[in-house]
Order: structure tokens, then sequence, then C-alpha cells
């Protein structure tokens, strides 16, 4: 068993799998369990109903960035590989209306996260024969499954603390439901050294991970494109300015960061491979082209994106997890 080891101190079966970075609930139709019925296992708690303030876009595993990680994704031209997250609000006193929604917010700011987009690619998940349209991480090799960054500064905090965020808050990791769903063994030690004091949440993350718009009316229309999956190069460079330009702890915004953010957002995308990549994986996914997820990869390594190392360097790793 090859085991991509990433996770601190957890050990984690990854290979064949990126089951937390693509969305699988398309192929749950297909993903039966012995009685016939369809798996509802890849539901994560954002999306089953134990959580409030249900997020506008459709994401089940959004990774959230902290503002030094949206600054480094500014500063490298990769702009074009975040998203937005928005919720809903839990009731009208703490909501903000923005285009017939009532939009969760801190003292009337609409508040986000920003995280990676997730463009359609043709993956095959969990040793399946044929490839499918899957919405797939931006800097998901389609062909390893592998992440392109992994190795690299832009590794995003939130990604290499993954299960161990959800393990101590007490959810389902993704492990575990692609474990349900398909079956073999991908959390291989329950072990976990985080507590849920390490993360951000609560009034600590705002400015830090919570980002607060202090202009409601600069967002008219965007919530309308973010519920449609049609945010535009304008709308991201709105919102990462101004997470670029929040202090952690604060509702302040400073303007130099602002103004400097709103300038890499909409700069050059010849910078990074992942702009042009992704307009090709969408028209690609619209004119419903038949890929393999060999062909799918060099559209990625055309425009300079990084090679991923493969599965066979990798060590061995034994499933120590209990149990029953």
């Amino acid at each position: 068993m090859r085991v991509e080891s990433v996770f601190g101190c957890m050990k984690v079966n990854c290979e064949g799998c990126a089951g937390c970075c693509l969305d699988w609930q398309p192929l749950l139709a297909e993903l039966t369990d012995e009685d016939g019925d369809v798996s509802d296992s890849s539901r994560g708690p954002l999306h089953s109903g134990e959580n409030s303030r249900p997020p506008l876009d459709d994401d089940p595993n959004f990774v959230a960035l902290a503002r030094d990680e949206v600054r480094d994704f500014l500063e490298a031209g990769m702009a074009a590989a975040l998203t937005l997250r928005f919720w809903g609000a839990r009731d009208d006193e703490e909501g903000v209306t923005i285009d017939g929604y009532e939009v969760a917010a801190v003292a009337g700011r609409p508040v986000f996260f920003v995280g990676l987009c997730k463009p359609p690619k043709p993956v095959a998940p969990f040793d399946r024969a044929e490839s499918s349209w899957l919405p797939a991480c931006v800097f998901l090799d389609p062909e390893t499954l592998q992440c392109r960054v992994h190795d690299e500064d832009l590794f995003p905090a939130e990604c290499s603390a993954y299960p161990a965020h959800n393990l101590a808050l007490e959810y389902e990791t993704e492990c575990e439901r692609v474990e349900a769903a398909v079956g073999g063994n991908r959390l291989l030690a329950e072990s976990v050294e985080t507590t849920p004091e390490d993360l951000l949440l609560g009034s600590q993350a705002i400015g830090e991970k919570l980002f607060c718009h202090p202009r409601p009316r600069d967002l008219e229309g965007t919530i309308d494109r973010l519920v449609d999956g049609n945010l535009t190069a304008a709308d991201r460079a709105e919102c990462l300015a101004v997470a670029a330009a929040s202090s952690p702890g604060t509702l302040a915004i400073s303007d130099s960061h602002y103004e400097w953010g709103k300038e890499r957002a909409v700069g050059d995308e010849t910078e990074s491979w992942v702009g042009p990549a992704i307009r090709e994986w969408q028209a690609l996914a619209r004119s419903t082209a038949e890929l393999t997820p060999e062909l799918g990869g060099q559209i990625e390594r055309a425009r300079g994106a990084s090679e991923t190392p493969g599965w066979d360097t990798l060590p061995a790793v034994e499933d120590d997890r209990r149990t029953e």
C-alpha cells in the first residue's frame, strides 16, 4: 500500500482517491451499498443540514485560505485559482440583503471565505476504469490524483491539517466517507494532535480567515453570480483585495493593501498556467469532450504546471487504525 503521509500526525492512504480534492457526489448514483441503496456518505457537515448558515455555493469540500495565503496566491499571479464562499444568514438580524439573498454578516459587513476553485476535470477516482467529468481542485493532477503544489510554499495550511481538523471537531472525515461508499482503507490512524482551540473559529477568525466586506453595495450582482456558479474575474478581484487588506482580529481594512490586491487580482493572467487551463477545462466540459486523465493532464503541463511525483516513490505505511 502506497501512502501519501502528508497530514502531520495522520496516516492517510491517498493513492487513487482524492476524495477531499474533488466533488464525487455526482458518482453517488453508481456507488450503492449491498442492499442497493444509494450511499450519501460523501455529504459533509455543511451540506447535510448540520449548519444553520448554509453556504451559497455547492462545494462540499471547501478549503479556506488564511489572509497571508491569499496574498501569496496574488503575488504568484494565481487569482484565477481562487474562489469565494458566502453564507445565508441564520436570521434577519445578522444578515444583509444582497441580490435578494440574506447574506450572513458581522456588524453589517457580509462575511466570506477565500478558497480554491474546482473546475471540471476528467478524473477516475477509487480505481474506476473510466474517467468522469467532476469538479476537481485546480491543483489536482487528473492523471496521478496528486496535488501539484504539495511540496511548494503555496500548499494551504488547511490542506496540510486535513483530516486532523475534522477529527478534532468530531466531524466525519472524507477518508471515512470514501471507505463507507467504496470500501478500502483510507484513514490509517485515528490519533490526532490538533484540538478545536488550535483552529481559527469564532471571533479569532475575523480578518485572518473570515473576511468582512466593508461595502455591501459593491457586492450587488456578485452574490447572484456566485449562486449560479458564474463568478467573474471582477467579482473575485473585489473580494480578494478585501481579504488581502484585512487585519487579523479586527474589521480594519488597509487601503494600500486593498489597492495592491486589486491590482494583482486583475493583472495579466499569463503570469500563471492556472487561468488558461481553467478556461480550457470549462470549454471542453461544455463540449462534452471525452478525455482520459492522461490527456487531460497535458492541458495543465503544456501551460507550465509542475509535475507530480507519482506513487512509486512514496513509502509503504501500515494501517494502525484501531479496528473493532
